[in-house]
């Protein structure tokens, strides 16, 4: 099993909104993350805007493939991408970058 933790920056001016729209992520969205591979997937924001994402799969490739193909994910996308900035014209789950994982304690 993969562990990807990647980073985004929330706009300031955004973050209750970003907060509001993922209490209350559509169930569609919920449906299609878990169907591609997308497991254990938290997102922690702190008060600054950084974003961190963290999720678990089999394989993260064929899982991000997965979402692309999917009709509900670029609907999300396409909202979602004003929350962020720096994003130079991609989607969020494009600017989805993983880091490097240098320590894990099982």
């Amino acid at each position: 099993m993969q562990r990807v933790c990647f980073l985004l920056k929330v706009r300031a001016d955004r973050l209750d909104e970003y907060r509001e729209r993922h209490a209350t992520v559509w169930p569609e969205m919920r449906r299609a993350l878990s169907d591609t591979g997308w497991h254990n997937y938290s997102l922690f924001l702190r008060e600054d805007g950084l974003l961190v994402g963290y999720l678990e799969t089999e394989d993260f490739a064929a899982a991000m493939a997965g979402m692309e193909a999917t009709d509900v994910n670029a609907r999300w996308q396409a909202e979602m991408a004003p929350f962020f900035e720096s994003l130079d014209g991609a989607r969020p789950d494009e600017a989805m970058k993983p880091l490097t994982e240098v320590f894990h304690l099982a």
